[in-house]
C-alpha cells in the first residue's frame, strides 16, 4: 500500500540517496585522452577512473613542479 502524502512527508528526512557524501572530493572535469590509454585502463575493470587518478597522482609526486 503506497504511503500518504502525510506518511512520506514524516519519512522523507530519514530517506537518504546513494552513497554518503566524502569528505574530500574529486574535480569533475572533461579530458582528452588518447584511445590506447583508454581501452588500456577500461580493460582492468570497474574503478579505471581512479586507478588513472592514481597514475597521474604518481606522476606528479615522482615530478614535482620546480618552484
Amino acid at each position: 500500500m503506497p504511503l500518504t502524502d502525510e506518511e512520506w512527508e514524516a519519512v522523507k528526512p530519514l530517506v537518504r540517496m546513494g552513497r554518503p557524501k566524502a569528505e574530500v572530493t574529486k574535480e569533475r572535469i572533461t579530458i582528452r585522452l588518447s584511445h590506447d590509454v583508454v581501452t588500456q585502463f577500461r580493460a582492468t575493470g570497474e574503478g579505471w577512473q581512479t586507478r588513472i587518478d592514481a597514475a597521474l597522482r604518481q606522476f606528479i609526486t615522482e615530478h614535482p613542479l620546480a618552484r
